[in-house]
């Protein structure tokens, strides 16, 4: 199924490759059916806070109001109904309350009758309505439980497994054409592919340095494809190889070196957490460490990564510690409740870490950054995080939708949630310049500024007042990262008076 949703995708995006489609001339009561009693189903038992499934539909069937102000879905004495600008249009008998099968058909009747009586539903057709009722269902949740469409599904899921290819890319070398780089876990990364080999044809085509975008274009293809490649020896100027390669799901590269730092600083932006970056991360860390000299510190920045896949998360932080907790998630059903705990894996060996965040860092990147944090294992700069602590289990609807759920919050290794809270840095730099010199100056000799808002952010537990969170995040306002956040962060690797001062808890 993912399979044929994606090569739709593909098509659909092809300009030119099919014509636009007219809205239905008749709704699916079935399709509608099926995708609403297979997500209220999903959500009464997973659901992070207790809800009705007649209340839930209820809600849905307002999208037909919000498609048609003069229809009018309610719960009124025992039945389901439907009301037009002047009469009622159909009414049926309400389900027993925890049927979820029966309320989504009953959902779906009522969505036909409004559909044969408005011009408006039927221009928007059936996927219009389905997408409607869970619109209006998910106005009564947390910001991020959603349901997508087919199409934007597959364009997700595209983004986080990745497009098919071989898995490397192309540069221009002088007048050649050179590999640039080789995604980790990749069909050229298993064929031994490096950066700097020659490419002399692809697909017994041979290759020129001013096509090089249209060849790395033309590199992705249809998964199980077959792309042939000459390469030139560097070592054997006069030896040519050619090698096959089978293109596959090649994750996203989201891992890369953060260049113009102070030397002895390895740095490392991660963009986003998707399949692979653990994998990508281990990969450039390894190899950063293998410089001559080595590394004497590292720079992590998760500013704009707006996060993705916990899971990617706990394992890049677990390759930076060698013991404590790394995140846990707890929710109203049990298998919502998760705990991750360092294996002892620490591949710097202990080398200092500062890690950059700002107030677009969210979800999994402030999950990295908490449990740096709390076990004192890097010092965080910046300013106050999105505050994004909620996690969403994941299913596929019948339509080829997707249904995410909020089921769990998540609490960082103190026991305080990243939600509404964010991450408090340990060096503040969005109070500007003057406040970030008082503050280095103040950790020179062994004292944190910031000292009370991190506290009060460790000690808080959930739910956080509202009138809480505010003042704690006015301490150091959310702000978009910028220049100083490098020169806070050199200054906290250059001394390690700032660097121990900065780590919270203090004195642990």
């Amino acid at each position: 199924m993912r399979s044929t949703l994606l090569l739709l995708l593909v098509c659909m995006l092809a300009p030119g490759l099919a014509p636009r489609a007219a809205a239905a001339t008749a709704f699916d009561t079935a399709m509608a059916a099926s995708v609403w009693s297979a997500a209220l189903s999903y959500i009464a038992p997973r659901a992070l806070q207790p809800l009705s499934v007649p209340q839930m539909t209820v809600w849905g069937l307002n999208g037909l109001t919000a498609l048609d102000p003069d229809l009018t879905a309610t719960l009124q004495d025992g039945q389901l109904r439907l009301y037009g600008p002047e009469a009622l249009l159909i009414a049926l008998p309400a389900p027993a309350p925890d049927d979820s099968l029966a309320w989504g058909n009953a959902a779906a009747k009522i969505a036909a009758a409004a559909f044969a009586a408005s011009p408006a539903l039927q221009q928007a057709g059936t996927q219009g309505v389905i997408q409607s009722f869970f619109d209006e269902l998910f106005n009564h949740f947390d910001p991020y439980s959603r349901y997508e469409p087919p199409i934007r599904a597959a364009q997700d899921q595209l983004m986080i497994t990745g497009a098919a290819g071989a898995g490397f890319s192309l540069t221009r070398l002088g007048n050649a054409v050179v590999i640039g780089d080789v995604a980790p876990d990749s069909p050229a990364a298993e064929a031994g592919f490096a950066p700097g080999t020659q490419v002399l044809a692809i697909d017994d085509r041979a290759v020129y340095p001013g096509e090089v975008s249209l060849l790395n274009a033309n590199l992705a293809g249809i998964p199980g494809s077959a792309v042939k490649v000459r390469l030139r020896d560097p070592s054997d100027p006069d030896t040519e190889t050619e090698v096959t390669l089978t293109r596959a799901f090649v994750p996203p590269q989201t891992v890369f070196l953060e260049p113009g730092l102070p030397p002895g600083v390895l740095g490392l932006k991660i963009t986003a957490f998707n399949t692979g970056t653990s994998d990508q991360f281990s990969a450039a860390l390894v190899t950063g460490l293998s410089a001559d000299p080595p590394p004497d510190a590292l720079l992590i920045d998760l500013r704009g990564n707006r996060g993705g896949v916990l899971r990617q998360a706990v394992l890049v932080a677990d390759s930076l510690l060698s013991a404590g907790k790394i995140v846990q998630a707890a929710g109203r059903d049990p298998a919502a409740d998760q705990a991750y705990a360092a294996e002892g894996s620490d591949i710097t060996g202990g080398l200092p870490i500062v890690v950059l965040v700002d107030g677009q860092t969210a979800s999994a990147a402030e999950i990295l950054a908490a449990s740096l944090a709390d076990n004192r294992r890097a010092v965080v700069v910046g300013s106050a995080t999105l505050g994004k602590g909620l996690v969403q289990t994941l299913t596929s609807l019948p339509d080829g939708g997707e249904l995410f759920v909020t089921w769990s919050r998540v609490l960082a290794p103190l026991g305080w949630p990243l939600q509404t809270l964010g991450v408090m840095p340990d060096i503040c730099t969005s109070l500007g310049e003057p406040a970030l010199d008082a503050q280095l100056s103040a950790l020179s000799h062994g004292q944190n500024l910031l000292a009370n808002a991190l506290a009060a952010s460790r000690a808080a537990r959930a739910p956080v007042p509202v009138a809480t969170v505010l003042n704690i995040r006015n301490q150091c306002p959310a702000a978009i990262g910028g220049d100083l956040d490098f020169s806070a962060a050199a200054a906290a690797l250059a001394s390690p008076a700032i660097y121990k001062a900065a780590l919270w808890p203090q004195g642990r």
